[in-house]
């Protein structure tokens, strides 16, 4: 029965919160926002005034965020990519997204251990797994306003592309981290960080290897296949069927592998541009994401409580503290390097300053959060520090983005 509970109160609360988007933009408030308010409310309404039960259940997440709403969000980001600027930016962008996300992952960590100071309740992999999932960025509102400003094309698709390979990065990382919550100890000293890089570099670049050879098996078969219905029901079993292939089967990065089968298909050429198949293929995978990323926020919303900002507002402070330490370091130590070897195509201090504050948090970092096993002692804290990023994230950094565009005039 909880089931279809759970069912039926997402079919009222996803219509419900879909007439949100309109006061969203009247009210200039981002999207996100809204969703996270109606899933709290709706939470509220459904359980305290009704006595009904959501049917939600926690032990449910993982499994629903991992195999249905990840390869969706994944496939379609890099689905819309523009190879050729993300190409022409690739070396910035890949700076961005493999070792600044990993020194990212460090600093919000070390900063996180330090600062809630208790190693028995919160330790250093409890702080390594809170780093990794609040390294994900996810700038779609942030990018939504810079081109409404106008502001250059570079610095959108160095922010679009970042979170296309900080995200799958971000997911390779926590799927380790999790799995040495649950496994044996590591190897302590060089010994064992070597293990954990070497298994790191072995998962993700085979899941690449995975998503290349399928995202052209894929191809192919659309090539065969001239009904544009039949295309789109070929492309989605190969999405999920990658992601299937290369996570439980290969024991690989499923993510990695849906992401390279994803940007097959610019690279290759598209196999629908008859007829405007390629659109047709498009804007389906953008209404499933928008579906999946609905459904994200508005679980955040329902899953949300008093107690978190009661009981955890401290570890949010600090977690909010170090992902924006840990942000603008990575951004303002690396980029004055850069722009030595990119002498032609420099990042001025003002674009550095943007691409900071633009790094929010928003979609993967919930999901993670969201799918952490309730059986870690310090799922809750790390959970509810996600929760006052994204919070933040939203409402300070993305509502403030006009003022500092108007102001900076790029």
């Amino acid at each position: 029965m909880s089931n279809l509970n759970a069912i039926l109160f997402m079919l009222v609360l996803l219509p419900l919160a879909a007439l949100l988007k309109p006061v969203a933009e009247r009210l200039s408030l981002p999207y996100p926002v809204l969703l996270i308010i109606a899933g709290f409310i709706g939470s509220e309404i459904t359980t305290r005034v009704f006595g009904l039960d959501t049917g939600i259940r926690w032990e449910n997440f993982q499994s629903i965020i991992f195999y249905a709403i990840l390869p969706v969000l994944i496939y379609q980001s890099a689905l819309k990519m523009d190879l050729r600027l993300l190409r022409d930016n690739l070396m910035v962008i890949m700076i961005l997204s493999l070792p600044l996300m990993l020194l990212s992952t460090a600093v919000i960590a070390i900063g996180l251990y330090t600062g809630i100071n208790h190693p028995a309740g919160f330790p250093w992999l409890a702080a390594l797994l809170a780093g990794a999932l609040l390294s994900a960025t996810d700038p779609a509102a942030v990018i939504s306003l810079f081109e409404k400003m106008n502001v250059p094309t570079r610095l959108r698709i160095l922010l679009d592309g970042e979170s296309l390979f900080n995200d799958a990065t971000a997911i390779v990382l926590y799927s380790i981290l999790i799995g040495m919550t649950v496994s044996s100890p590591v190897t302590s000293g060089i010994e064992g960080l070597f293990g954990v890089v070497m298994n790191f570099l072995s998962i993700f670049l085979g899941g690449v290897a995975v998503g290349v050879m399928t995202g052209m098996i894929t191809q192919y078969l659309n090539r065969l296949v001239r009904d544009v219905y039949l295309q789109l029901m070929v492309t989605t079993c190969c999405v999920y069927l990658t992601y299937i292939l290369a996570e439980v089967v290969l024991k690989l990065s499923g993510v990695m592998a849906v992401l390279a089968a994803g940007l097959v298909p610019g690279y290759f050429g598209w196999a629908f541009i008859k007829e405007n198949r390629s659109e047709a293929v498009n804007q389906v995978w953008e209404f499933l994401s928008s579906i999946a990323e609905a459904l994200i926020f508005v679980l955040a919303g329902v899953t949300i409580t008093w107690t978190m900002f009661s009981d955890q507002w401290f570890a949010m402070m600090v977690g909010i503290a170090s992902v924006l330490a840990a942000r603008f370091l990575t951004i303002y130590t690396t980029f004055p390097v850069i722009n030595f070897f990119q002498r032609k195509r420099p990042v001025s201090p003002a674009e550095q300053f943007l691409l900071s504050w633009g790094g929010v948090r928003g979609t993967v970092t919930l999901a993670l959060a969201l799918s952490l096993p309730v059986s870690l002692d310090y799922w809750y804290t790390i959970q509810s520090v996600a929760y006052g990023v994204v919070l933040f994230t939203l409402f300070v950094q993305t509502t403030t983005m006009v003022p500092l565009l108007k102001r900076i005039r790029l």
